[in-house]
């Protein structure tokens, strides 16, 4: 898609002059390439998860759709977009002005600085705009061998299971496998996804390992297989147990490979929003406010600085309680208020007025975007006085007056609430519990329950999809209605019953 073009110009010396300012305040970042293009093609490629080359898919039309209707409505713009490679890539809307233009480039480099540094995209691939483009091209090629009816087919099945992840999985350690000199040898796995790759060539050092041992040979004590996965259940890597389990054809399971390798990497992304938003809001808020701005430019900054951080009854702002919770950290530990002697203190006066200028507000937040996601971050930070302060609250529908109207102002159920729309990112948490329930060869999965119900009828569809790739009956222990229950589906249809 040849829709972009770099910045020259005036945009390009902005660019140098707000990346001067973001280092000289400590930010390290892997160097950030800027394109320019009009709304059309910033909606194809947010469509697109923000990578110009995937794979077909309608789903992709469909948000295109949606995102050029919002724009078309003026229910949203999207003022930015940066992805997670080296170098980084930045997309820059052509109709901006200036100052939007430098806002986001200040907002830029701190997404820049926080996907390099924080700990939970450290084992995240770097060169995903080409594995992107080389799963595209793979994928197109199956289409054209198998149909592409057959092929979207499949990849909507596994699209349905893309958030069945196991977050350990993105700090496991890939272990050597092949010697030098098996890489440096005719590649028989030529044309399948490194994940699959892994998994074949896994399956057949075990078998000559296995044969060795047979024979007489011992295994080396320091000889390491390589993976990506723990296949031992309970497992709640879904989609990487049956890649490896299920009765599939290589193509499935190379798609599911790929799908899957994907999901991982936009897996930090959906575990980070509150705290990347909010390190990044920070960082355009303290770049412009004190080194970019001209006078002239304050009232236009603050209009659309206002209009990104409001607050809604439906659902929370990341953008605003990120900041705000960075601007707390940075103001407790610039005046000393943490620790036992700050906590055990009983004089209220005292501790509104409590001001022992450590100065530590800065060094402190470094660390946090280091190694927090957002449930860490807000379970740590959260306060009751930061909750009051900002008017958060819990709401709720009212159907008979029709609107959202405030449910509990009690803290402890404001955080509770917020941590349980955090948790697997408010997707549901799903082991494989059985591969052979019943001696059956039945699948046996289980809801991990946090207090939320599985979603009826999506549970059963997802189900459906499971037994499809799995080719046998599926269950799923849950909790439905407040009873522990079993969903089955039979490949026929769905039965739920009480256990």
């Amino acid at each position: 898609m040849n829709r972009t073009k770099p910045i020259q110009g005036e945009l390009f010396d902005l660019k140098n002059v707000i990346e001067s300012h973001a280092i000289n305040y400590g930010l390290d970042f892997y160097p950030v390439v800027f394109e320019e293009c009009d709304y059309d093609t910033v909606n194809i490629l947010a469509a697109q998860g923000g990578f110009p080359s995937r794979y077909p898919h309608w789903k992709f039309g469909l948000d295109y759709d949606q995102l050029s209707k919002g724009y078309a409505y003026g229910v949203q713009k999207i003022y930015e977009m940066v992805i997670n490679t080296d170098p980084c890539y930045a997309y820059l809307l052509k109709a901006n002005n200036l100052v939007d233009q430098k806002t986001v480039m200040a907002h830029v480099y701190g997404h820049a600085d926080f996907f390099k540094n924080n700990y939970w995209f450290s084992g995240t691939n770097r060169k995903m705009m080409d594995v992107m483009a080389n799963n595209g091209t793979k994928i197109r090629r199956y289409m054209n061998k198998f149909g592409q009816d057959k092929v979207e087919s499949f990849i909507d099945k596994v699209l349905s299971l893309e958030n069945l992840l196991d977050h350990n999985l993105l700090f496991e350690k890939r272990k050597k496998a092949i010697k030098i000199e098996e890489e440096e040898e005719f590649d028989e796995f030529e044309g399948q996804s490194e994940a699959l790759k892994s998994f074949f060539r896994t399956k057949k050092r075990y078998e000559n390992e296995k044969g060795e041992q047979g024979s007489g040979s011992s295994k080396s004590e320091n000889s390491e297989v390589e993976t990506l996965r723990d296949s031992s259940l309970p497992s709640k890597d879904i989609l990487g147990f049956l890649m490896e389990k299920a009765p599939l054809k290589d193509w499935e399971s190379d798609i599911i490979g790929m799908l899957r390798e994907e999901a991982y990497y936009f897996l930090p992304q959906r575990m980070t929003k509150i705290i990347n938003e909010g390190w990044a809001s920070y960082w355009h808020s303290t770049i412009m406010t004190n080194n970019a701005l001209n006078p002239s430019e304050i009232i236009d900054f603050a209009d659309h600085h206002a209009g990104v951080m409001a607050m809604s009854r439906q659902q929370i702002n990341p953008y605003k309680i990120g900041i705000e919770l960075f601007r707390d950290i940075e103001y407790r530990w610039d005046t000393g208020k943490f620790g036992k002697e700050y906590n055990d203190c009983q004089d209220m006066n005292k501790k509104l007025n409590w001001n022992t200028n450590t100065k530590l507000g800065r060094k402190k937040i470094f660390e946090i975007r280091k190694t927090h996601n957002d449930i860490t971050f807000v379970d740590e930070f959260l306060t009751e006085e930061f909750c009051q302060r900002q008017n958060i609250f819990t709401y709720k529908f009212n159907p008979r007056t029709n609107r959202h109207e405030v449910d509990s102002r009690e803290f402890k159920e404001i955080k509770s609430k917020l941590l349980n729309q955090l948790t697997n990112s408010g997707s549901p948490v799903i082991e494989a519990i059985d591969s052979n329930f019943s001696n059956r060869g039945e699948l046996l999965l289980k809801h991990i329950h946090y207090g939320v119900d599985l979603d009826y009828g999506q549970a059963c569809e997802t189900l459906k999809n499971i037994s499809s790739l799995w080719k046998r009956p599926c269950v799923i222990d849950s909790i439905v209605e407040g009873a522990p229950s079993r969903i089955l589906f039979d490949g026929k249809e769905v039965k739920t019953q009480k256990i």
